[in-house]
């Protein structure tokens, strides 16, 4: 499609090239005025090389509407000078018009400014040397004020079509972004539902394999107990990760056979990594961490790997990491820091729009938990806090 607007195109100003340029031809052999305009005064040798100067640069006017319309226009301020009667004609109404309408449409708004003050000096050379528009005749004065009006207008015309393009391209951008960041919600909530299926399964063959063996103990009152007591407790927790999964799964995935997914018991491994590539990491994990609740521990090291890869695209290798994930009586909390030293001048290519903090938020949503990340206040560096609840609310 566009592949044939830019053919389109490119035809339509060859068009125009060749359509104006053989009027100027034309009426430089024309011996009186005629429907193709008023005689042109000066050496015709000069005149018949002239044109080109105004016709032809209209095939780059897209690609490079000022150098090409700043040369076309000093070639009538030439003709003009060198002749000392600017002719008259459909053609130079048609270039009044075609070149400040290109400036504004196909320039950023600086060099259409630009363009319209060449536009401006060349016409008033033009008119100056024009003898009808300084005849004095008030007819050809309002004439001439009509072509400068069509010039202004031919601008305006351009700087409206420009506006409407970069609002249509802004907007596209906008749903391009809004898209992004819902495929990167729909991909780490099924990530997350993944991971609690993983979860759910295995609590529910341990639920399982527990209940066969009350069964087997059924002679033995004491131990029976104690095994029903196990199974009504890893079927709760069962019935908790099965209930989250429901409130993050939006839509049916199937789930293939993986590997066992990585916990905070698994941090070392991560930050050693994360070391491999030149960035100094601080891990410090507080508590009892290796008992956390699978799917705790399993979004707090999900959470830890996308901050620490965030650090290593916006900060650089050279940056220093600290992380802190401590378990408490009620909540797991996790913070990461880094100095930001090793700043990179911009985020490396294909970063993509905060995508890694909508992942952290959606995992947190899932616990009832909350997240904070920014600047540091204190110095260069950034920080994320996230607090996972060990007994959040659980989705309806």
């Amino acid at each position: 499609m566009f592949a044939r607007a830019a053919r389109l195109n490119v035809l339509v100003d060859i068009a125009l090239v060749l359509v104006i340029g053989g009027l100027f031809e034309a009426q430089i052999f024309a011996r009186s005025d005629s429907f193709v305009g008023t005689p042109v005064a000066g050496p015709r040798a000069v005149n018949v090389l002239l044109p080109l100067l105004f016709a032809v640069p209209l095939v780059w006017r897209r690609r490079w509407p000022l150098a090409t319309g700043a040369i076309a226009l000093a070639g009538i301020c030439i003709q003009a000078l060198a002749s000392g009667n600017s002719p008259e004609s459909l053609q130079y109404i048609a270039l009044w018009v075609l070149w400040p309408y290109s400036f504004a449409a196909y320039a950023g708004f600086r060099r259409a400014l630009i363009g319209l003050a060449v536009t401006l000096a060349a016409f008033v050379v033009y008119a100056g040397t024009n003898h009808d528009i300084t005849s004095g005749r008030s007819s050809d004065e309002w004439a001439g004020a009509f072509f400068l009006i069509l010039a202004i207008s031919g601008w305006l015309a351009g700087a409206t079509i420009h506006a409407q393009r970069e609002r249509a391209t802004l907007r596209a951008q906008a749903e391009a972004i809004e898209q992004q960041a819902q495929e990167a919600v729909d991909t780490e909530r099924t990530r997350i539902a993944r991971e609690l299926h993983d979860i759910v399964a295995h609590n529910l063959s341990v639920v399982v394999v527990q209940a066969a063996g009350a069964q087997a103990l059924a002679d033995d009152e004491s131990r029976r107990s104690s095994a029903l007591a196990k199974i009504e407790q890893t079927g709760r927790e069962a019935l908790v990760e099965m209930r989250r999964l429901l409130g993050v799964l939006r839509q049916g995935d199937d789930v293939d056979a993986r590997a066992p997914l990585p916990t905070a018991t698994d941090l070392p491994t991560l930050a050693d990594q994360l070391r491999s590539t030149g960035m100094s990491v601080d891990l410090d994990l507080v508590g009892e961490v290796a008992s956390l609740p699978a799917a705790v521990s399993q979004s707090a090291y999900r959470i830890v790997q996308e901050s620490l890869t965030n650090s290593l695209k916006h900060a650089g290798r050279d940056a220093q990491a600290r992380v802190r994930v401590s378990r408490e009586a009620d909540a797991c909390t996790i913070e990461v820091v880094d100095d930001g030293a090793g700043r990179v001048a911009s985020p490396l290519p294909g970063d993509g729009p905060g995508h890694g903090l909508i992942g952290m938020r959606e995992r947190a949503d899932v616990f009832g938990g909350e997240v904070s990340a920014g600047p540091r206040t204190d110095q260069p560096g950034f920080i994320v806090h996230v607090r996972l609840p060990l007994n959040g609310r659980v989705p309806a």
